[in-house]
């Protein structure tokens, strides 16, 4: 999951040494890559049964691609309406809308220490983009936390699936999604080759390949710790564009991004003694 969101936090980088493409026709080409990369690698998996896989995920195969096309489109529809704090802001409910959901859904219990967890790192989103809040934009945020929310219900969706279906053909699924709600609005394409080859790895590496993971990390972890841990794509986010693109990140930045961090790190280390304490408890039980 960290890796997953390591190469998230890249699309703010490389999208810096865009020429010409922007909004509408960032999201269809990326996405466009995205399905290509998906496709590719499913005819390597599974030769000629890619097809017949991607059409066998059943009503929870295409309700999971729907959600993954709400993310990759409302995002950028979003940034249109408003700032990129206030959506940022908005994103700052999955962990919590993850947690609620799966208690609904899964029964799975969230405990004390990930609540805290999660107060904290908002808090710590919050305050990394205070400076760039405003009231204005509201529809923006409206549209924005459709993606919080579609990803709740995706997180949900992947952990009830389990490993008895594949939902790595949702992931195509919502590609083409986006590609058919964007073309009209990107079009006509203006798109040279540089941007294309710099979108290309941002429709490969960015999107398709993390999203992929996200599905198998789902069989191992809770939706609100796989929540939770995709804060960290904000984080690493200004981090890529300070060390690439000279983009220097403000105090507060700095601040609730090590806020967030340290929420993140604390909760993982308190789970890891809960492990072990339980592993060691484990064999004693037996015994008795």
């Amino acid at each position: 999951m960290l890796g997953c969101t390591l190469l998230w936090s890249t699309a703010g980088v490389a999208t810096r040494f865009l020429d010409r493409a922007a909004g509408f026709e960032i999201a269809f080409w990326r996405s466009l890559f995205c399905a290509v990369f998906v496709i590719v690698t499913m005819m390597v998996l599974h030769r000629g049964q890619w097809l017949s896989r991607t059409l066998s995920g059943g009503w929870l195969g295409w309700l999971s691609g729907l959600m993954w096309a709400v993310m990759f489109t409302c995002f950028m529809i979003a940034l249109t309406f408003t700032s990129v704090a206030n959506v940022l802001v908005v994103m700052a409910a999955a962990p919590l809308l993850a947690a609620l959901l799966g208690m609904l859904v899964l029964r799975e219990a969230v405990a004390p220490r990930t609540w805290l967890a999660i107060g904290v790192a908002g808090i710590g989103l919050i305050w990394m983009v205070r400076e760039g809040l405003s009231g204005d934009g509201l529809t923006g945020m409206a549209i924005a936390f459709a993606v919080p929310v579609a990803s709740a219900l995706n997180l949900v969706l992947l952990k009830k699936s389990g490993a008895r279906l594949d939902l790595v053909p949702s992931v195509l699924l919502g590609a083409l999604i986006c590609m058919a709600v964007t073309l009209p609005l990107a079009w006509p394409l203006s798109t040279g080759t540089r941007d294309l080859l710099i979108l290309a790895a941002l429709g490969c590496l960015q999107l398709a390949l993390p999203c992929m993971l996200m599905v198998r990390v789902a069989h191992h972890l809770a939706p609100h710790e796989i929540a939770l841990l995709g804060l960290l794509e904000v984080v690493l986010g200004p981090l890529w564009a300070w060390l690439g693109a000279g983009e220097r990140p403000g105090g507060s930045t700095i601040q609730g991004g090590a806020l967030v961090l340290g929420a993140l790190a604390f909760n993982e280390w308190l789970a890891q003694r809960e492990r072990r304490a339980s592993a060691l408890t484990s064999p004693q039980k037996l015994a008795r």
